[in-house]
């Protein structure tokens, strides 16, 4: 396996007994997941997703992507949430950091860029200038097709390739991830010929990174989706058949919850690695719309080191006692800098001389867990093996699985979001949308 889950660096804050209840809670709450039994069980199409997928639509996913690759100098990515984050996570994370300062020659793949995930008119201005006069396509990423966010960003590059390029040349070029038979979008589509890629009906969108709501962006940029799938199916076999003292999944399910019911409210993900970031807002908005409800469960946050051990290191170790930490460790390098020597020594790093930062940085990461520690922070690793497609497949599978188990475990159904639905009822409200004017007076009197 390249993804391990190691709570070592956390017994002494963990009563042995107390574990043992929890995993013994964590099987029963997989059984629920497993067989359906729990709420929301019809959202559990994710479970089997890496190994029951449609292959034709895989096909026609890699065929796309080619032709992407082929004609276009950018691809807009639009959607939010869901429909956006998982792509991010992996195309950060397994390509370059600056993949869209790389020539076109070097990545072999258009630049990507992100939109419809924000309601900015200064970001949406500024990403129309970077594109300029070159050719884009576009990935339009929607179940109903009529999330705000989205759908303004799709109209203006809907009508930016069809000024470009004319009804049909536009209708080659905007590609559909939606639902397989209804929604504005799936008629829209429908309607102007775009090719279409489907949204599963048992599939809720922080868990859709698998399917072509993630594919075909991830795939755009040359990654290999094939070893993704891979990588999932490998972590989902292990998942299901090993036992709870040996499943990996199980036990990072097991121990948080169990700090969570200690009194922990916070999980910080940590990561050394600045191209992980993504995953970590993917890992956020997974935990966060899974758990956040009934006025339980933990707060996903997250932070980025050592770049934040400057600003929030001191409160992680010495703050209020109310989080502790999942680290997450890339253990292998995918380049290598090694830290020359220098007649002077004036900033005194002579003592490095001759070593890869990638060993420098996991001393800085080995030092923070025991100065954490030391702190009364306790600190769960998950060790990544490396930054392959499989690698990040087992990766994603491994938290989703996870957070199945740790859900039913502390007794909410980890698949519904009831709470997101009501800024929105008063954002339509105060906008004044049709069905939504009898808000608006009560609405802008109360601001």
């Amino acid at each position: 396996m390249k993804v391990r889950f190691d709570y070592s660096k956390a017994k002494e804050f963990i009563d042995e007994k107390a574990l043992e209840a929890m995993k013994k809670r964590a099987e029963a709450a997989k059984k629920v997941l497993l067989d359906g039994s729990g709420a929301g069980a019809d959202f559990r199409g994710w479970i089997d997703l890496p190994v029951d997928y449609d292959k034709e639509e895989f096909a026609r996913i890699e065929k796309a992507a080619a032709k992407i690759r082929e004609d276009s100098d950018v691809l807009f990515v639009i959607g939010i949430g869901g429909s956006y984050l998982g792509a991010r996570a992996a195309n950060e994370f397994l390509n370059h950091n600056f993949y869209n300062k790389l020539s076109k020659e070097e990545r072999k793949a258009p630049e990507i860029y992100y939109a419809g995930n924000s309601i900015s008119g200064t970001y949406l201005a500024e990403l129309l200038e970077i594109l300029g006069d070159r050719d884009f396509s576009v990935n339009v990423i929607s179940k109903s097709g009529t999330t705000t966010e989205p759908a303004i960003a799709f109209r203006v590059f809907k009508e930016l390739a069809e000024k470009k390029y004319g009804k049909e040349g536009a209708a080659k070029r905007i590609y559909a991830t939606t639902d397989k038979a209804r929604g504005a979008l799936k008629t829209l589509a429908d309607g102007e010929g775009y090719e279409c890629f489907v949204v599963p009906d048992d599939v809720g969108g922080r868990y859709s990174v698998l399917t072509a709501v993630g594919l075909l962006p991830i795939a755009a940029t040359g990654a290999d989706i094939r070893g993704l799938m891979k990588g999932a199916a490998d972590m989902r076999e292990h998942c299901m058949n090993a036992p709870v003292d040996e499943n990996d999944a199980m036990l990072y399910a097991a121990c948080r919850d169990l700090f969570y019911e200690n009194g922990k409210g916070v999980e910080i993900l940590v990561n050394y690695e600045p191209n992980f970031h993504y995953v970590s807002e993917w890992w956020k908005q997974l935990y966060g719309e899974s758990e956040g409800k009934d006025h339980k469960s933990l707060f996903p946050a997250a932070v980025d080191f050592t770049t934040d051990l400057h600003s929030m290191g001191q409160f992680i170790q010495q703050g209020t006692p109310l989080h502790f930490e999942t680290v997450v460790d890339v253990e292998e390098s995918r380049k290598c800098v090694v830290v020359g020597s220098d007649e002077s020594n004036l900033d005194g790093l002579n003592y490095l001389a001759g070593r890869d930062m990638n060993y420098v940085n996991h001393c800085a990461m080995n030092g923070t867990i025991l100065a954490h520690k030391e702190g009364g922070v306790p600190n769960l690793v998950v060790r990544v093996k490396d930054q392959s497609a499989e690698a990040l497949g087992q990766l994603f599978y491994f938290f989703e699985f996870a957070c199945g188990v740790s859900g039913y475990t502390v007794g909410i159904n980890p698949f519904d979001q009831p709470g997101v639905e009501l800024y929105k009822r008063n954002m339509f409200g105060l906008l004044g949308k049709p069905g939504y004017e009898s808000l608006t007076e009560d609405l802008r009197k109360r601001l």
